[in-house]
């Protein structure tokens, strides 16, 4: 079914044709409908089927035509508001509606003269829109339709209190969204808190990485994880690199380390300043950097469609986090490679992601690397196999893989 059976108004139509989306996915399938009847919706999707537009489209064509604050949209991160709105941005280029993002990390200057100006719709960090109520330039009181997203990393974050402090000050009488990849109780109880008579639309399974992806384990003591990492990189055909630690520090090292190396790299984490995030993810997005080091701030709504391998350089602590680590290739149906390094002191992560993607992850072993010794490299799990761009690896025991 076309965008044009799902009875969006034609602005909107207009501005997804002018971003170059011709056909729905189903999260949008589904779930436009439903947002265009006004009824409540709890949204699952994996990541990188088209969420954003699933809200986004049928907001525009509801709100129609610019007046007062009626929209409203929470992220988690600054990276995420950034995005969303600027997908609103895109989406409503044929229409009169005014959008503006509100993140900390900056001056007020540009967010004050936008709020004054009057706007439709604001995406925002609960932070951030809390410091702008406070100061009066923000009222709730019109919001029509209200959008919580991403609503577990919100409650991973510590956000959920800010969260139900912002709800309480929008009407009743409104339309509310909320997108989750997975509903613990917290999310529950917001649900039935905030919510009337949701519809539920859930694609996919939520503890499912995507099947475009194919993983893949290297073993390696401690102290050669930093070596391994290059030699991955220089044997691996990629287009970019998305590199995971789990600390800033541990990125910035690795970043210096690759840099030294002659890499062209970028690293994102929350102690850098927000012009220097956003120089960051520009300059991963138009190709000037081919790597980017980032910890778990970028494993949710880094929308860079060219990147070809994520490298998770340390075990994520959280199965949830490897899915949505891994999410940010592969996406919406293209190919992509996930490679996690790991040690001896990494085996009860692993299992458990594992038994949470319901899943063996091979282990592979690079031909010709000078490995030092550790019981891992010696251990030979079942054979499995799967796609992958990376030259000279080589499954424990069971031969070359193909390039793709």
């Amino acid at each position: 079914m076309p965008f044009s059976k799902l009875g969006l108004s034609p602005k909107a139509l207009e501005g997804v044709r002018a971003s170059g989306y011709t056909d729905p996915t189903p999260i949008q399938l589904r779930a436009i409908p439903i947002v265009m009847s006004g009824q409540d919706l709890i949204g699952s999707a994996q990541t990188g089927t088209g969420k954003t537009a699933a809200f986004a489209l049928p907001m525009i064509s509801r709100l129609a035509q610019h007046g007062a604050l009626r929209g409203l949209v929470l992220e988690p991160t600054r990276e995420l508001a950034a995005q969303v709105e600027t997908a609103f941005r895109d989406y409503a280029r044929f229409t009169n509606l005014r959008t503006v993002v509100l993140y900390g990390g900056t001056g007020y200057g540009r967010q004050d003269q936008a709020l004054r100006q009057g706007v439709d719709v604001i995406v925002a960090t609960p932070g951030r829109l809390l410091d702008q109520m406070q100061r009066g330039l923000v009222r709730l009181h019109q919001i029509g339709i209200l959008v919580l997203d991403e609503a577990d990393r919100m409650l991973d974050m510590g956000f959920l209190p800010d969260v139900r402090r912002i709800v309480e000050r929008c009407p009743r009488a409104r339309q509310t969204m909320l997108f989750s990849a997975t509903i613990p109780p917290e999310i529950e109880q917001l649900c039935k808190w905030a919510m009337r008579d949701p519809e539920t639309v859930e694609i996919g399974q939520r503890r499912s990485p995507a099947e475009t992806v194919t993983h893949a384990l290297y073993p390696v003591a401690t102290d050669q994880k930093q070596e391994l990492l290059e030699e991955l990189l220089r044997r691996t055909d990629y287009d970019q690199v998305l590199i995971f630690c789990r600390t800033k520090h541990g990125a910035d090292r690795v970043a210096r380390k690759l840099h030294h190396e002659g890499h062209a790299v970028a690293v994102l984490h929350s102690n850098r300043t927000q012009h220097e995030r956003e120089l960051a993810l520009n300059g991963f997005r138009n190709g000037r950097y081919e790597v980017m080091v980032a910890t778990d701030i970028a494993a949710r709504g880094l929308d860079v469609e060219q990147i070809s391998h994520v490298i998770n350089f340390d075990v994520p602590h959280h199965p949830e986090d490897y899915v949505h680590r891994i999410g940010r290739t592969g996406r919406a149906q293209s190919v992509g490679d996930a490679f996690t390094i790991m040690t001896a002191e990494d085996l009860q992560e692993v299992a458990a992601i594992e038994r949470f993607i319901s899943q063996k992850i091979p282990r592979v072993k690079l031909e010709g690397f000078a490995y030092k010794y550790t019981r891992l490299v010696e251990e030979h799990p079942p054979p499995i196999f799967g796609g992958g761009r990376s030259r000279g690896r080589r499954s424990f025991g069971y031969g070359r893989r193909g390039r793709r």
